[in-house]
């Protein structure tokens, strides 16, 4: 039996394997069709990639998915965090229920969400009758986008909050209000830090899905040249005309915009993570 169990023989496959899947798995699934992605990108010689990602429209397409996107996060880092504390923290009827519906936006085909969204916020729709008068437009906007990009992006602040908050030690809590501090001094002080790397874990999740969202956008924007026309809708226009050199320049430079973003991102959370460690 000890035989069996010993470290040559573990149930658990050991590093070689395991390793060699990982690469295999990331070379096919990840690193490959980027480098085609480079490649056919550049198929036409650099010159031809800078004139396609520096054209205006390109770049007002650059500038509108990035913020957007970008405001969309940021709203759903305040309020996802808000939620995800209320779904652990209070018990209510249909609680459970809420949760499930945390998740419809992963379920949920985009363009069912675009085409609900645009339904709904439409001077003729429910929410649309309301704004309209406010002289507030949804549709053909730029906050028509945002809208749908807060909708396909909160559950990711949510679902990584939740877990956090569920874990959390409250007798911290307790501790902290025998000595003394209030309830905003113990979120501030005890449970907050706690939570701050899973904020930023979703935020980044949200910020980088709403970046190349495509479906739920597309029916709500209007697709207006240098007003509500994103970068990915750009990418489609590109591969309908058959330019596929053009589609994957224009996808290459998003991607750049992406990664760079992420890794800002992931330098902010790691030197936040420091601090807290401190």
């Amino acid at each position: 039996m000890s035989k069996f169990f010993s470290k040559k023989t573990g149930i658990i496959p050991g590093f070689n394997l395991t390793f060699s899947y990982t690469t295999i798995y990331l070379l096919i699934l990840l690193i490959l069709p980027l480098i085609g992605i480079l490649y056919t990108a550049f198929g036409n010689g650099f010159s031809s990639f800078k004139e396609i990602i520096t054209s205006d429209r390109v770049i007002a397409s650059y500038k509108i998915s990035f913020m957007t996107a970008l405001f969309a996060a940021i709203v759903n880092a305040v309020f996802g965090t808000i939620i995800a504390w209320t779904l652990v923290r209070y018990k209510f009827p249909f609680r459970k229920l809420l949760d499930a519906l945390v998740d419809l936006p992963f379920a949920l085909p985009t363009a069912v969400a675009g085409i609900s969204l645009a339904t709904l916020f439409s001077p003729e729709g429910w929410i649309g009758k309301i704004i309209t008068p406010l002289h507030i437009n949804a549709v053909n906007s730029q906050l028509g986008i945002t809208i749908a990009l807060i909708f396909i992006g909160f559950p990711f602040v949510v679902r990584n909050v939740q877990p956090v908050l569920e874990e959390f030690d409250k007798e911290v809590e307790e501790a902290a209000a025998i000595l003394g501090a209030n309830r905003f001094q113990v979120f501030k002080k005890v449970i907050f830090p706690n939570i701050v790397p899973s904020i930023l874990t979703g935020f980044t999740l949200a910020f980088a899905r709403a970046l190349g969202e495509y479906g739920s956008v597309i029916f709500i924007s209007g697709n207006i040249p240098f007003e509500t026309e994103i970068t990915p809708l750009l990418i489609m226009a590109q591969l309908d005309q058959f330019d596929y050199a053009g589609a994957a320049a224009i996808a290459s430079a998003l991607l750049g915009i992406a990664l760079l973003s992420i890794f800002i991102l992931n330098l902010i959370q790691y030197y936040n993570n420091k601090k807290f460690v401190r």
